[in-house]
């Protein structure tokens, strides 16, 4: 760790796209088998639950608005319709796509994802 990270808790971008560049997996001998043991590099991270959501629009309103509304109340949003829905993880912007029927459910088919190296610059 650098000093000028040692507060901090999160590792620098740097840091973090040199971890990601590196093998997955680095053989190691064993001393008594000489067998290849695989020890696992990132793949701790892959059991960390994250908080997943879509973003169909913004809008701002005002408090008075906001007590007025009840069933049937229509809030306009500041996407057009058809324009592609944001994906956030953990609220940063992940990814772009369009909105899918699942069965009875609702999905979004990725059209345009964010590049890792942009991901990783825009995590702090």
């Amino acid at each position: 760790m650098t000093p000028a990270n040692q507060d901090n808790t999160r590792p620098a971008p740097e840091e973090l796209k040199e971890l990601l560049q590196e093998n997955q997996t680095k053989p190691v001998k064993s001393s008594s088998t000489k067998e290849q043991i695989q020890t696992k590099g990132l793949d701790f991270l892959y059991d960390i639950p994250l908080q997943v959501s879509v973003e169909v629009g913004r809008c701002k309103i005002l408090l008075k608005d906001l007590l007025k509304m009840g069933e049937g109340y229509v809030i306009e949003l500041d996407k057009l319709a058809g324009e592609p829905l944001d994906l956030y993880v953990n609220s940063k912007l992940i990814a772009r796509g369009e909105a899918v029927m699942v069965g009875e459910k609702f999905g979004i088919r990725l059209t345009n994802v964010v590049s890792t190296i942009d991901r990783i610059e825009n995590l702090g």
